[in-house]
């Protein structure tokens, strides 16, 4: 034991009989003395060694003790010490020792570089302080001049240290993507070897573990249909879309190069890249297949009608870009999942030139802000989205047109299904997008806690459809947080005929989940319009990744769906894919909230017997719905 450590000692020994006095109010009149004593900032930093120490002699009941008595947490002490005074005397010999090593220095007893860094650090720290006890818009800073800033840097920090340091392979709810999934992405997309040793990593008896349940007799994954046919019994031109496509991401969330690179892969893979409501920008007619995502803004195919920024849809416009060859489908948005029923401005002092041309917005100068309002303005009722959709199906000469939403209030969806079967009009597909879907940027209330997720909002849709009798001629299209093989295979069971991937197509891009999508700040150069930082992404080689995540993903999902007996996608039910409850009941997912979320027979729901069939809840929506379809067609006629 080090001498120093010896003295330390018998001070600790005296606090903790100070301890022992004041618990059992016995008098000490020296303990009391000493405790009523001011105490210095630097006797406070002794307490730290001497508090090392003597918790290492404790026993380990002991420092469960101090730790239930909430002893830790908080600033510690050394931290509460220090005040404006204590950081001008700090100040004041931070600028005696800076003086004092000048002749030092002269006389070459030390180098010249030591008075310069402490002249410097001097200077700043005065500057620093001096700012803090002047602003008015923290207490923190006035309190704790220049120690402060600690915190500052240590709490911007805190989410690389975290991605790094701290957070587990597995750790769900802590990020959107865990380190296991992104990792599975990265390596797919370089080409790297993607097998692991030793069986799987995940506790296969905690609740909410999922698995598909194979076949003894699987099909060759060589036999499994990875294509899908979208368009209708009115469709002219049906497209035939690949297991697995680019969800919708606009030119101004992403970069030039993001956007080329995503649309180069398409056509690499034969996939296709949806533009988001941002407009078909330059960088979406790269090579790839295109489906134009059709917004609020109209951007593309509406013009501006007042001085507000308000967008109307045109007719000519639209009809210019849907017959480009390179769109195969549109898709009009209704909604997006990580912000239903909200819509966006994007500020004129934003708007470039080639986010004008990509929106057509003319030529500049740009006055107003480009707006996306919650809704749609060509439309107001479930019967006029339905003519909206034979109208542009007439104007792009017969391609494949659906909508998208996020699923909110069911029965709404049943005023859809209605409106269709009363006009014997239907779209060509469906995309529902579910609330755990991804975007740039999007109020916090909005990303968390409104709107449906994927896996209710896809029963719901694929149900009242099949209920209806429409699903043979509407095909569904599902996005929400799919990344791998297995991920895709159970929104396939859930009712998805294709499916459509953003984040994971941004990760192999080489996006690293920083988190800073919203601040133009994106370290990757992928979702900013910084050149300095775009111009970092080589489009030839992410073009490939691209490629190659999406090849080895759709293998992945055809070799499963070959392990559970089937041959199409379609044909993977929600029998196939059981889901644990807790440590012993497990469950499939057809047995999940039956009375929500039954899978329904073709036409169910269109005679009364299927009605008496069907669950509560779901006649209700389904009631509800042709209520609200005729009550809104009552409005119009009397309008």
């Amino acid at each position: 034991m080090s001498r120093q450590l010896q003295r330390l000692l018998p001070a600790a020994a005296r606090r903790r009989s100070a301890v022992a006095w004041r618990l059992s109010s016995s008098t000490a009149t020296t303990e009391r003395d000493d405790a009523a004593k001011p105490r210095s900032f630097a006797s406070r930093l002794k307490d730290v060694g001497v508090g090392f120490a003597a918790n290492a002699s404790r026993s380990k009941e002991e420092k469960q003790v101090n730790l239930a008595k909430g002893i830790t947490g908080g600033l510690p002490d050394f931290v509460e010490e220090w005040t404006p005074d204590l950081f001008r005397k700090v100040g004041k010999g931070l600028g005696v020792a800076a003086v004092a090593s000048w002749p030092l220095a002269f006389h070459h007893d030390i180098s010249l570089l030591v008075p310069l860094l402490a002249s410097g650090a001097t200077v700043g720290y005065w500057k620093i302080g001096l700012d803090d006890l002047k602003q008015t818009s923290s207490a923190l800073p006035k309190n704790f001049p220049v120690l402060i800033h600690l915190r500052y840097i240590l709490e911007s920090i805190r989410p690389e240290i975290q991605q790094y340091f701290i957070e587990a392979d597995e750790s769900q709810g802590q990020v959107p993507f865990t380190r296991a999934m992104r990792s599975t992405i990265y390596q797919r997309a370089k080409g790297a070897q993607d097998t692991r040793a030793l069986g799987t990593r995940r506790n296969v008896y905690g609740e909410g573990f999922e698995w598909a349940n194979h076949s003894m007799f699987p099909v060759s994954h060589a036999d499994v249909e990875d294509r899908v046919t979208i368009g209708g019994s009115r469709c002219a031109q049906p497209y035939s879309a690949s297991l697995l496509n680019i969800s919708a991401m606009s030119f101004g969330a992403l970069s030039a190069n993001a956007i080329e690179a995503l649309n180069r892969g398409a056509a690499r893979g034969g996939f296709y890249h949806n533009t988001g409501e941002g407009g078909i920008s330059r960088f979406h007619l790269s090579g790839g297949d295109v489906v134009w995502n059709v917004g609020t803004g109209y951007f593309g195919c509406g013009k501006t009608i007042d001085a507000e920024g308000t967008r109307a849809f045109c007719p000519d416009q639209f009809k210019e870009n849907a017959t480009k060859e390179q769109v195969k489908m549109i898709e009009i948005k209704l909604s997006q999942g990580a912000k239903p029923a909200h819509g966006g401005i994007l500020p004129a002092a934003k708007i470039t030139s080639l986010i004008a041309e990509a929106r057509g917005l003319g030529d500049g100068p740009w006055l107003t802000d480009c707006a996306s309002p919650p809704r749609h303005s060509a439309f107001g009722s479930p019967a006029e989205l339905i003519q909206f959709v034979q109208q542009l199906r007439e104007l792009s000469g017969g391609k494949p047109i659906g909508f998208k939403l996020c699923v909110g209030q069911p029965h709404e969806f049943a005023a859809l299904c209605h409106a269709m079967l009363d006009a014997n009009v239907a779209p060509d597909f469906v995309t529902v997008d579910g609330t755990e879907g991804g975007t740039g940027a999007a109020p916090p209330e909005f990303q968390d806690s409104i709107g449906m997720p994927l896996a209710e909002g896809l029963r719901i849709v694929d149900g009242f459809l099949t209920g209806a009798g429409l699903r043979d001629e509407v095909k569904v299209i599902a996005a929400g947080k799919i990344y791998n093989g297995f991920s895709l295979v159970r929104t396939l069971a859930l009712g998805a005929d294709a499916t459509n991937c953003a984040r994971g197509m941004m990760f192999a891009l080489g996006c690293i989940q920083a988190l800073k999508c919203n601040t133009n700040k994106c370290p990757t150069g992928i979702a900013t319009q910084d050149a300095s930082l775009s111009s970092s992404l080589h489009v030839p080689t992410k073009e490939v990744r691209v490629a190659n995540f999406h090849r080895a993903t759709v293998h992945a999902a055809r070799e499963i769906i070959g392990a559970v007996g089937v041959k199409r996608g379609r044909d993977v039910s929600q029998d196939h894919i059981f889901k644990r409850r807790d440590g012993v009941q497990v469950r499939s997912l057809s047995e999940v909230h039956t009375n929500y979320f039954a899978k329904l027979k073709a036409g169910q729901l269109l005679t009364e017997e299927g009605l008496a069939e069907t669950s509560p809840i779901m006649r209700r929506w389904w009631r509800d719905g042709y209520d609200a379809h005729t009550a809104s067609q009552d409005r119009a006629m009397a309008a």
